[in-house]
């Protein structure tokens, strides 16, 4: 296929076309001539006022429920929900029925994905079922091409488990992946415990079951000098504890949802059971901080926490609604929308170039001769999100009727073209 992007600018910081509005040209998936002014034939032409490209994006935490939860997503749909996000790359969790705990597991979705537009990376579990109780092979995953270990969003809870787990993977440099989430404090807690749980009449989550988590953990992964990257992380002094062991030189980083980034829990006395998330938004001086994290370098990438739920387990009373929310569709633009001085470098690197390098991928060049894997989007475009903006299986976003800035226009990789 060919296909031709026109007067595009160039978001690209380690090129030196950055910045640069020009024409891109590929052939067969190959990036054949950049340029201005290129009059190739193509079968596609995009062209639009305000265009931006850069390295596909990849996100580091989604739940695509392929197999056993096709009801709520299935690899295809969560393909689409992905490129119409943005997205070229996506890491996927373990918490599918049977859990992503064996070489097979692993191997099948590999396999079943290599037609998609979207490249799926599996993430192996760490324990049995995800289950908590014994470790899974996770050598045997490794070598069929686990991504990254954790038991998604069942987060550790095992001292010992984890420990072994983060001696394992040292051997083939391979990273753990962990929500900081101690269930023996609270564990019926369905918000943040504050004065808004208080007035709303809801059990309380308190922000030290993160925190607890967090610490305990730092001392694991300096202990075994292992990598361990957290997930998810809302609260103010977790981000405080990973900042002080980043300047310890520990192994440790982080990323963060972009619904922390914009919601806090003010928000939540709508009951809106899209809001019931694990961990729970918190304050708004969690809130800020994780901005100001963001802003500062802190996090090292952005995580969707892409969790589809069909209609019966979201539209009911908060208690019984599940956790999570979907999000590869909206999370470049609340990002953009929450933070608009934040460079649109910033986000690229966010979105593209360090998830790669946390996980040991190559980061793809915009350059002639290169593989094109490439990510459309206008930062200036404002829109209203709808459900047919949606491509999910599911449709929980809380997003849907609120006004954000910057669209994401598409992808174009493995030589296919998806416009959102």
């Amino acid at each position: 296929m060919k296909i031709l992007i026109k007067k595009a600018t160039i978001v690209d910081p380690s090129s030196p076309l950055n910045g640069r509005i020009t024409d891109i040209f590929i052939d067969n998936s190959i990036i054949n001539a950049i340029g201005d002014n290129l009059s190739h034939e193509a079968d596609e032409v995009i062209e639009q006022e305000g265009l931006h490209v850069s390295a596909g994006w990849m996100d580091v935490f989604a739940g695509f429920g392929d197999p056993g939860y096709e009801f709520k997503e299935t690899l295809e749909t969560g393909a689409a929900a992905a490129a119409a996000g943005g997205y070229t790359d996506v890491m996927v969790i373990p918490n599918t029925n049977p859990a992503l705990h064996n070489k097979a597991n692993i191997e099948y979705i590999v396999q079943k994905s290599k037609q998609l537009a979207v490249t799926i990376h599996p993430i192996g579990a760490v324990t049995q079922n995800a289950e908590g109780k014994e470790l899974a092979e996770m050598y045997d995953m490794y070598a069929s091409g686990a991504i990254a270990f954790g038991d998604g969003t069942k987060s550790i809870q095992s001292s010992g488990l984890l420990l072994k787990a983060l001696q394992y993977v040292k051997t083939f440099n391979g990273t753990v992946i962990q929500i900081p989430d101690d269930k023996n404090i609270q564990p019926h807690g369905l918000v943040h415990e504050g004065i808004i749980s208080t007035q709303l009449g809801l059990p309380g989550k308190p922000a030290i079951a993160e925190e607890l988590m967090v610490a305990r953990d730092i001392e694991l992964a300096k202990y075994t000098g292992s990598k361990l990257h957290f997930t998810g992380v809302a609260s103010a002094r977790s981000l405080a504890l990973i900042a002080a062991a980043k300047q310890e030189g520990l192994a440790i980083t982080v990323s963060v949802t972009p619904y922390h980034a914009y919601f806090n829990d003010n928000d939540i006395v709508s009951y809106d059971s899209n809001l019931k998330v694990n961990p729970p938004i918190r304050t708004k001086k969690d809130q800020q901080a994780i901005q100001e994290a963001i802003s500062n370098g802190l996090v090292d990438c952005i995580a969707t926490h892409h969790l589809p739920h069909e209609y019966d387990s979201k539209v009911l009373e908060f208690e019984y609604a599940k956790y999570g929310m979907i999000g590869l569709e909206t999370a470049y633009a609340v990002l953009n929308t929450v933070l608009p001085n934040v460079p649109q470098e910033k986000w690229v690197s966010l979105l593209s170039s360090q998830p790669r390098t946390l996980f040991n991928k190559t980061l793809p060049a915009i350059q002639e001769g290169a593989f094109a894997s490439l990510t459309l989007f206008n930062p200036a475009t404002l829109w209203t999100v709808s459900e047919k903006d949606i491509r999910s299986k599911s449709k929980n976003s809380p997003f849907i009727g609120k006004q954000l800035k910057g669209k994401v226009v598409g992808i174009v990789n493995k030589g296919q073209v998806v416009i959102s």
